[in-house]
């Protein structure tokens, strides 16, 4: 005989939920043994996934660190970009920061330093004309 007792019934019903989740058998993907995965490079290989085939864009047979040579893998030109920008560094004349220094203080010396320099240095400049 069933006890209804408000504790018992609580108890029961706890159980009954319990139970019916751990029964559910669908709750894991599908395992592949023999996945078949692709590289760009044109390298297959197989593998266990929950996948059944597998495209990627780089492996250990083309990826630089396992093969040793250096290999750009170009994504929508940017390696283009970047040597590009490299050139450009390179053919800029690389000044010393002591001659980059003395420009600027005689472009600030040239400048007044408050609005009354500036307002002198004009009226000096009508008055010449």
């Amino acid at each position: 005989m069933l006890n209804t007792a408000p504790e018992n019934l609580l108890k029961n019903n706890l159980n009954h939920i319990i139970t019916s989740v751990m029964k559910k058998g669908d709750l894991h993907p599908k395992y592949h043994p023999q996945a078949q995965i692709t590289c760009a490079c044109g390298n297959t290989f197989t593998t266990g996934s929950t996948l059944p085939e597998i495209k990627v864009q780089i492996c250990s047979a083309c990826h630089p660190f396992f093969t040793g040579q250096m290999k750009y893998i170009d994504t929508m030109g940017r390696v283009e970009k970047f040597q590009k920008q490299q050139a450009a560094a390179k053919a800029k004349k690389y000044v010393k920061k002591a001659v980059r220094k003395k420009k600027q203080t005689a472009t600030e010396k040239a400048r007044p330093a408050t609005l009354k320099e500036m307002i002198q240095r004009e009226k000096k400049r009508i008055k010449k004309q």
